[in-house]
């Protein structure tokens, strides 16, 4: 009997030391990233259960708390991205209300001008209106740059994303062959679970991911989407093909070839070759907002700044035309004056045929045809593009430039021809059969070239594209010209250097103190009404807004600061969820002080009880000896 008391003392001072080891383990790992509790469970032996032995170490793992966890944590990964990018973003725009902010310099630009036409005489009045030109297209291109600086950091964000991504893979593999030969029982088998497990939450931050323990305890990796990135030793491998810094015209295309911007691709290990960006695989986490931010909210923020800046130059040098019916009641026909109509100033014609309600834009070139019209580059994204060549300079025979317009729409149910007893440029569009014809519209360029600031009319072209001083049409030739526009919008050296062309109209008999020009200009900004681009998103989802360029301006401003509002309302929302999910997992599997302390106490008694049993049965033997 005492040696039996012996031997269970014995195992159980062993047992207890062991657990003691392990909750010395937890204690001292109490603030280490990655660990989770372990415990010891004894486990019975010998016959009829009389003895007692230490079993396997094994982790507080609760699968359903992990899994949040990581979804948690890929949200939060995105919208933190997001919110602090649209931050950036908002910021470029400046505080509005303050004189150097986007809306401050636009308003000292309006102001000048209203100040010049109550004062048309004064030199410094002209000077304020070039300077305050000057400095309001010197922060439309501030803020463009700095939408492309956001946009080369992003390259470069997902260009380290994706090689943190393709090594975390690596080493889920290797940590799948290590774990696949360790036995269960194995002390270390919790240690390299552990790295397996903060690999897949470090993963998680920058993708979606689904994973898969295997029997074997190996894990399989897969994207939300179902792409699988680990399979028991085999691991994808993700590569990145960045492109460095980033201009206007570099957008995102699954043709290789034609895009200018990076994109990820999985190489399995049989060779097989998968964009991940192109197939959607990617849906959340770091990786996710930075390609929605690089492809998508930045090249938005620079459509709005490019047709701002376009808005803002043609104000001041096209003349809006708008078809009306004829006066001699030709049923189903507008009347448009294009008289001056420059390579790039479109036409959009709105019809209905079919049913079916779309835009026409006619698209004039006068050199080198365009290689393509995307509907991206014009107003309506979802319209059809139709380019056609203009006469000579553009302002040829009204009824040789019918012909050229009605050839783009023959055969659609349209019929063009010049304007009866119009004017020299203006033609008539007659729609036929089903078609219908709702309205007709289109900027006009009013000026021959950027040295035309004495036309004989109210334009004038005080704002033109590059140092060069090229006249903006908005045409395609040679690629399109509203790609980047804000990043090139100066202010014309020529009326820079002759601020009298501000005031008086050469030709028409007005004075340099006739108000009529600057007020001209004041009111084409103010309150004439404009088209901006669906591609700007200021008027819906594919739908082009029609407003003034002040009007516009501050359109852009409030959907930038309450898009800015509404990410970061998101992200705190997200760090709550994410603080939850840290908290249900942590009660599982992490380390409580207290209560491992209460677990050591319990075990210092336990050891103690076993020792004395331990010295009793020695007591015993040794009077046993003794007798």
């Amino acid at each position: 009997m005492a040696f039996d008391a012996f031997t269970t003392a014995t195992a159980g001072l062993r047992l207890t030391q062991s657990q003691i080891g392990v909750v010395s383990q937890n204690i001292a790992n109490v603030g280490t990233v990655g660990y989770v509790r372990r415990s010891l469970s004894p486990i019975t032996t010998g016959p009829g259960n009389s003895g007692v032995a230490s079993g396997t170490i094994t982790r507080a793992i609760d699968a359903a708390a992990l899994k949040q966890l990581r979804s948690e944590t890929s949200g939060a990964a995105y919208t933190s991205t997001m919110s602090g990018i649209r931050t950036q973003l908002d910021a470029l725009y400046g505080r509005p209300g303050d004189p150097s902010a986007l809306d401050g310099m636009f308003n000292s630009f309006t102001l000048s001008l209203q100040s010049l036409a109550a004062n048309p005489t004064s030199t410094a009045a002209r000077s304020t209106v070039i300077s305050a030109a000057s400095g309001l297209a010197s922060t439309i291109g501030t803020a463009a740059n700095g939408v492309q600086a956001l946009r080369s950091g992003l390259e470069a964000q997902l260009a380290t994303d994706t090689k943190d991504a393709s090594n975390l893979l690596a080493q889920l593999a290797k940590l799948n062959v290590r774990l696949g030969t360790t036995p269960e029982s194995d002390a270390a088998r919790p240690e390299l679970e552990d790295q397996r497990d903060q690999a897949l939450n470090s993963l998680s931050a920058l993708m979606d991911i689904n994973a898969v323990t295997q029997n074997d305890g190996s894990v399989s990796v897969l994207t939300g989407s179902g792409v699988t990135l680990v399979d028991h030793e085999n691991a994808a491998t993700l590569s990145f093909s960045g492109r460095g810094t980033l201009a206007a015209g570099a957008l995102y295309s699954n043709d290789p070839s034609e895009s200018g911007v990076g994109t990820i691709v999985a190489t399995t290990p049989g060779g097989g070759k998968i964009d991940l960006i192109d197939s959607g695989a990617i849906r959340s986490g770091s990786i996710a907002a930075a390609v929605e931010l690089r492809d998508t909210v930045l090249p938005q923020a620079q459509r709005q700044l490019d047709d701002l800046a376009a808005g803002l130059a043609r104000s001041m040098s096209d003349r809006v035309a708008t078809g009306s019916k004829p006066a001699d009641g030709t049923a189903g026909a507008l009347d448009i004056d294009l008289t001056g109509l420059s390579s790039g100033n479109a036409i959009t014609l709105t019809v209905q045929d079919g049913g079916t309600q779309r835009n026409i834009i006619l698209m004039p070139f006068s050199g080198t045809p365009p290689a393509s019209v995307p509907a991206a580059g014009t107003e309506d994204s979802e319209a059809t593009v139709i380019p056609f060549r203009l006469p000579g300079s553009g302002a040829g025979a009204p009824a040789t430039m019918a012909a050229a317009i009605g050839q783009a729409l023959s055969g659609g149910g349209y019929a063009v021809s010049a304007a009866p007893g119009g004017a020299s440029g203006a033609v008539r569009i007659v729609a036929s059969g089903s078609a219908s014809l709702i309205a007709a519209s289109a900027s006009v360029t009013q000026v021959s070239s950027a040295a035309d600031i004495n036309s004989g009319k109210t334009q004038i072209p005080l704002f033109v594209d590059g140092k060069a001083g090229t006249l903006f049409t908005g045409s395609f030739e040679g690629g399109s010209q509203l790609t980047g526009f804000a990043q090139r919008i100066s202010i014309n050296p020529a009326v820079a250097g002759n601020a009298a062309a501000l005031v008086g109209i050469t030709g028409t008999g007005t004075s340099t103190g006739d108000a009529t020009r600057p007020q001209a200009l004041y009111d084409a900004v103010t309150t004439t009404r404009r088209t901006f681009s669906s591609a700007s998103g200021i008027g819906g989802i594919d739908a082009p807004t029609t407003s003034s360029v002040a009007t516009f301006v501050q359109d852009v401003i409030a959907m930038q600061g309450s898009a800015a509002a509404a990410a970061q309302d998101l992200d705190e929302g997200q760090s709550i969820a994410l603080s939850t999910a840290q908290g249900r997992f942590a009660s599982t599997s992490g380390v409580s002080i207290d209560q491992e302390m209460s677990n050591l106490i319990a075990l210092q008694q336990a050891y103690t009880a076993n020792a004395r049993v331990l010295t009793a049965a020695r007591d015993m033997l040794d009077t046993l000896m003794r007798i």
